[in-house]
């Protein structure tokens, strides 16, 4: 079976995106709304009226750098109504322009918070040291109305530009957010490549000063590039290798994954099959589950591509009819093939 990109195929739930949606409804009126659903190919899984009601569906993650892009422009805010204050065009241009004349990565992270300072009005971004760790706070001003996808995004943004400067992932410590641990907590483990906390007393991001090396030399049309790409490029910086079940799924991805085992995953991280499953359902996991979670995934893709029919599809994924397949991925989604099928028509 040919795959894509992992990093395209993987997928959310689209209840993470939620509130970022119902910020969007505050900065646009229902025809733009609509339209720019329309355009990322969400208008079939989002109705205006029904954002506060979403179910199980899945966003890739193409859709919500689509999404973000056409926003962005529509709005005129860079930041997409996730703040009190529009986030006017070519901030974000400013933005790398700054820390890009850093001479070190925590050097680029005090220009990152000052920025920030100089724009938002709901928080104030501080930069603190304890020890060895750097710790990056968005701490609210007032009391301002926590936007969860706002928070993750501010705080994917230092570390995607971090890893920007460095030429490669910069390890992060720890991450917390100060909202209560959601429903679709497990999304998180695909953007960041750390533990994450909830119901803590501020949204935070913290690496060890020690693991920060030099930034790397970039130029202006590397600059321009990552703009071009955004919000990719911070977001979505190399999601594979933050946690355990991640790495199961790129092991499968790359196998010949419909007869691969628990035994065979095992093997190649070199540690016991009971061990395995001890270490899977600390995250909340299972072998099974994934390799479930990839099938959807995989379903997902090749339905909005609209090149195989729903018998191949199923064959593909292991089905022994195309029966079973719908019920699996009603059971997996809470929505039907033909609303994904309808995503890019």
């Amino acid at each position: 079976m040919t795959h894509s990109d992992p990093d395209t195929l993987a997928t959310v739930s689209l209840p993470f995106i939620e509130d970022w949606l119902l910020a969007l409804q505050t900065c646009c009126n229902g025809d733009q709304m609509s339209a720019i659903l329309q355009r990322c190919g969400l208008a079939p899984l989002v109705k205006p009226e029904t954002v506060k009601h979403m179910g199980a569906q899945r966003v890739t993650l193409d859709q919500i750098v689509q999404l973000y892009q056409v926003a962005a422009v529509e709005t005129g805010d860079e930041m997409t109504g996730l703040w009190d204050r529009t986030v006017r065009p070519r901030a974000l241009q400013h933005l790398l322009t700054t820390v890009r004349a850093a001479g070190t990565l925590p050097a680029a992270l005090y220009r990152f918070s000052t920025f920030w300072n100089l724009i938002l009005d709901d928080y104030q971004v501080d930069l603190k040291s304890e020890n060895t760790d750097i710790i990056l706070k968005i701490v609210p001003r007032g009391s301002p109305e926590i936007q969860r996808f706002g928070h993750m995004l501010m705080l994917k943004l230092a570390h995607g530009l971090l890893s920007w400067l460095a030429g490669y992932e910069v390890p992060v410590k720890a991450v917390q957010f100060a909202f209560d641990r959601p429903e679709f907590a497990q999304d998180y483990g695909v953007v960041f490549p750390a533990a994450v906390t909830f119901s803590q007393g501020c949204s935070a991001i913290s690496f060890d000063a020690q693991q920060l090396g030099a930034p790397q030399p970039r130029t202006a049309a590397e600059l321009a590039e990552f703009l071009d790409r955004a919000p990719r490029d911070w977001i979505f910086t190399g999601f594979r290798e933050h946690r355990l079940s991640l790495q199961i799924r790129e092991f499968l991805y790359q196998s010949n994954w419909e007869n691969c085992r628990l035994s065979d995953a095992a093997a190649m991280l070199n540690v016991t099959p009971r061990t395995l499953m001890r270490r899977l359902d600390a995250e909340g996991a299972s072998f099974q589950s994934i390799k479930d979670a990839l099938r959807r995934d995989i379903a997902i893709r090749d339905l909005r591509a609209g090149q195989k029919s729903i018998e191949e599809i199923s064959q593909d994924l292991g089905f022994s009819s195309a029966a079973n397949f719908h019920r699996a991925f009603r059971r997996w989604t809470g929505g039907t093939t033909s609303s994904y099928r309808a995503l890019d028509t």
